[in-house]
């Protein structure tokens, strides 16, 4: 029989009126492990949650990889390159990518009878992945191609329907500056709406052969390709690796490739997402600290509350290791305690906003309509084992106050 074990289960299980002061620090100690768990599992899964969906609309604008001419400018005014069969295929057999397809950008001037806006033309083609649009469509629906024909049907955010008073079914003009101003009528078929405003702003999507007509372009010709990869947190390496492997290729015309990741594409935005991790580390560190002296504070009283106790059990030849143990197996049934209050409170939380949406935010102001949250599994299992450890390392400190304990002055301690 473990002895320690049977000790500790007789001082945490006992009956409340045979404590005088444990019970309020017995609740104080659970309470604050249980509140700073539950705030750290909704801290870890709110940052990761905000980074997921900012990083997804931020993709679903512009994909994982580009592929470009290697002349172009920052601007969505971009020099062509001709993507011929073969290379598609090649990249669609690339490792780690899922799909791939090809864009054409082309800026310009929304006009209605009372306003005006400019905007980009996105034009895609029937390869073109719509999930993303799919996910944040509010009306109408997608484009649909005809091979036969260029399509004059578009889709434009929520955000420029309202600032121009558009609506499903309408149509209006689009100028184009170059050599000649040229104008183009099209037909709204779908209002989408990210949330994303740096982009809801200018982004109308519509086929790409539009752009191509504008330009002059020959039917092999975009503005780049973009690639989707199977796997996040391969996307570094991937876009490496294909950086080489491109740059050693040209078109048709003798043009360069050029690929950047998302990442590169908008170091600002993702730079942006990195500094919330080191936000959340402080964050766990400072509750971690509170919940930890709670939880020491609590230890402290039951040892002195059990001094009597402690010198009955040095007087009968248990030495400081043995009755430390005693202690500490008590200080982890409290911690345990607490942790599944505090995983109860955390995760209930999580899952109520989750699904009702209960805590909304300004889109304008965060990219997002409320605060999204992410419950991951390995990081639920890492918050709980790392709380469980850093809890049970601070309790070794005033644990070695048993140690300072004479059993003489402590039998006769009241």
């Amino acid at each position: 029989m473990n002895l320690e074990l049977f000790i500790a289960k007789r001082i945490h299980f006992s009956k409340e009126e045979d404590r005088q002061v444990t019970p309020p620090a017995v609740r104080i100690a659970i309470i604050g492990i249980a509140l700073g768990l539950a705030v750290m599992i909704l801290a870890v899964a709110i940052v990761i949650g905000f980074k997921k969906e900012v990083r997804n609309k931020v993709i679903g604008f512009g994909s994982h990889i580009q592929v470009t001419a290697f002349d172009n400018n920052t601007s969505y005014e971009s020099s062509p390159i001709a993507v011929s069969p073969e290379l598609m295929e090649e990249l669609s057999q690339y490792p780690g990518i899922r799909h791939v397809e090809t864009f054409a950008t082309k800026p310009g001037i929304l006009k209605t009878d009372t306003d005006f806006q400019g905007i980009v033309l996105k034009g895609v083609d029937d390869t073109y992945d719509w999930t993303f649009f799919t996910n944040n469509l509010k009306e109408g629906e997608i484009l649909r191609f005809d091979s036969t024909q260029t399509s004059t049907d578009v889709l434009i955010s929520r955000y420029l329907a309202n600032l121009l008073h558009l609506k499903l079914g309408d149509s209006f003009l689009t100028y184009f500056v170059q050599e000649d101003v040229r104008a183009r009528k099209f037909t709204i078929t779908g209002i989408y709406d990210t949330g994303f405003l740096d982009y809801d702003k200018i982004f109308v999507i519509a086929d790409i052969r539009q752009v191509r007509r504008l330009n002059g372009w020959d039917s092999d010709e975009v503005s780049g390709i973009e690639l989707l990869v199977d796997n996040y947190n391969h996307l570094d390496a991937i876009a490496e690796d294909l950086y080489f492997d491109m740059a050693e290729k040209k078109d048709r015309f003798g043009n360069s490739f050029y690929t950047r990741s998302i990442k590169e594409l908008n170091p600002m935005i993702f730079n942006w997402l990195e500094v919330l991790d080191v936000n959340v580390v402080i964050i766990l560190i400072l509750i971690m600290a509170v919940a930890g002296f709670t939880m020491i504070s609590g230890l402290l009283i039951i040892i002195l509350e059990r001094t009597n106790m402690i010198g009955i059990l040095k007087t009968l030849g248990e030495n400081n290791v043995s009755i430390r143990k005693i202690f500490l197996y008590v200080s982890f049934f409290l911690i345990g305690k607490g942790m599944i209050w505090g995983n109860i409170i955390g995760i209930s939380f999580c899952l109520v906003q989750s699904y009702f949406k209960v805590i909304s935010l300004d889109p304008s102001i965060y990219y997002l309509d409320a605060v999204p949250v992410d419950l991951n599994i390995w990081s639920l299992l890492l918050l709980n084992m790392g709380t469980l450890a850093v809890s049970m390392l601070m309790m070794l400190g005033p644990s070695y106050l048993i140690t300072k304990i004479d059993p003489v002055r402590s039998m006769r301690f009241e």
